[in-house]
């Protein structure tokens, strides 16, 4: 198997006491990345536009000064008393604070950068515009399951700045956003996983080329004994790793071109079978491509074979994403919530033959076009929220589309159209935050309403 990498990390001096950190945002990774700044003898004021009770609380528990919604000088006279401002990863790149800091000449650094900074053991980072959960997860399972300890955290959900600081783990696996990586200046994770590309919150980074650059700060920092983990079916992210510099692994589903492959039936490493294909849960063209990039991630991080194999066979799929909901009337009714771009909506209908699929939401400034791909699949399209004219315009002429104006009307619409044998199939290509609070929120309201029109038959 490829050879370990698991280097000390060196970490950060603490900061000099009486330096200034300015918080913009106080969700989680605000809160940690406050909490973490002011044990390093920092003085942290937090500015949020819309507080949630919870940051409030934590404010006043930590002796935060919280600004809520400042005025633009309120927000430029805090700026230019700080020695360091931190985004939070859901800021957008139009809050003022930005111009503000760079007029100030006042560093910008985000929560993941600092942690790195701060850790204790090494780092797996894993990117990409769609799988980067369930990667993440899986190759924490697979370390774990090999003995060695390990955890998932950044933007997976635990905060990256209190997964590093625990001295019980050996290696901490970190999910990390473009949003996160943007702000890296030294970032340097052992093991650098880089998944897929396709234009994803082009609302925030302004277009594809800023996009790029941001995934591709993963392993600028690397060195000749960090690797690159690469996915060979993607031209964009092999074009980036050309310019990596650390030792490259290729994950893919054409054994001709990749190390970890899918060949007879089994997953395979350069070095032999891992497991069977049919012995996973799942085997959609994608989840292998997941399944491969963790295990080439995990061994080069010290893991096993047998715990890698042990990690896939029990993985159960996470929420929201390809989840069974119903079975009735030979029509299978999956969520797909998770899939918030065109390119994870049709990675997921191409698993399928026939799909009447449910799309739309709030578009995140992505050409919708990109969904009729699959058209020769999808029997009918139930187009929701915002862009629901964008969705019906991508399926004009290929696939009847009707336009539903709540959720339950859009699975009795589906329920209408599909026949024994198809997939009713959420797979937005949008986020949610039309309709719902995220979206989580919005496969929980597919699931009942399936629930519910099955029921009432």
């Amino acid at each position: 198997m490829p050879t370990s990498v698991l280097p000390p990390q060196l970490s950060t001096t603490p900061a000099t006491s009486g330096e200034r950190a300015l918080v913009v945002g106080l969700g989680r990774s605000g809160q940690a990345v406050a909490r973490h700044l002011l044990v390093r003898g920092m003085s942290v004021a937090a500015v949020d536009d819309a507080p949630s009770d919870e940051a409030r609380a934590a404010a006043g528990a930590l002796g935060l000064m919280l600004v809520e919604a400042p005025s633009l000088e309120a927000l430029a006279n805090l700026v230019v008393r700080a020695d360091l401002v931190v985004p939070s990863p859901g800021v957008p790149a139009s809050h003022p604070v930005f111009g503000l800091a760079r007029a100030a000449g006042v560093p910008v650094r985000g929560e993941v950068e600092l942690a790195s900074r701060w850790s204790i053991c090494p780092l797996v980072a894993v990117t990409g515009t769609n799988g980067k959960t369930t990667v993440t997860s899986l190759i924490a399972e697979m370390l774990s399951a090999s003995g060695v300890p390990s955890i998932a955290a950044g933007n997976i959900g635990l905060p990256l700045s209190d997964a590093v600081a625990n001295e019980d783990l050996k290696v901490v696996v970190a999910e990390v956003s473009s949003f996160q990586l943007a702000f890296a200046e030294s970032f340097r994770p052992v093991v650098a996983v880089w998944l897929n590309l396709a234009p994803d919150h082009l609302d925030w980074h302004g277009d594809v080329d800023a996009y790029v650059a941001a995934k591709a700060r993963i392993w600028a920092h690397q060195g000749p004994g960090d690797v690159a983990v690469v996915n060979a079916d993607d031209p964009i992210v092999m074009a980036q790793a050309a310019r990596a510099p650390s030792r490259i692994v290729t994950f893919g589903l054409e054994p001709e071109r990749a190390a970890f492959t899918v060949a007879d039936g089994w997953l395979r490493g350069p070095d032999g079978p891992l497991v069977e294909v049919a012995t996973l849960s799942r085997n959609l063209p994608h989840d292998l491509s997941n399944a491969l990039a963790a295990s080439a991630a995990a061994l080069a991080a010290g893991a096993t074979v047998e715990g890698v194999r042990a990690a896939l066979t029990a993985f159960a799929p996470l929420p929201h994403r390809l989840t069974l909901v119903a079975y009735a009337g030979g029509v299978r009714w999956y969520d797909d919530s998770k899939a918030t771009n065109p390119h994870a909506a049709v990675a997921a209908v191409g698993g399928f033959d026939s799909v009447v699929l449910v799309a739309g939401g709030r578009n995140k400034g992505l050409d919708l076009s990109e969904l009729s791909h699959v058209a020769d699949r999808v029997r009918a399209v139930i187009a929701i929220g915002e862009a629901a004219p964008q969705v019906a315009e991508a399926f004009e002429g290929r696939s009847p589309v009707w336009v539903a104006e709540s959720m339950p009307e859009a699975v009795q619409l589906a329920a209408n159209a599909a026949k024994p044998g198809d997939v009713v199939l959420l797979s937005p290509g949008c986020a949610s935050f039309d309709w719902y609070r995220s979206y989580a929120e919005r496969g929980d309201d597919f699931a009942a309403a399936v629930h519910a029109l099955l029921e009432a038959r």
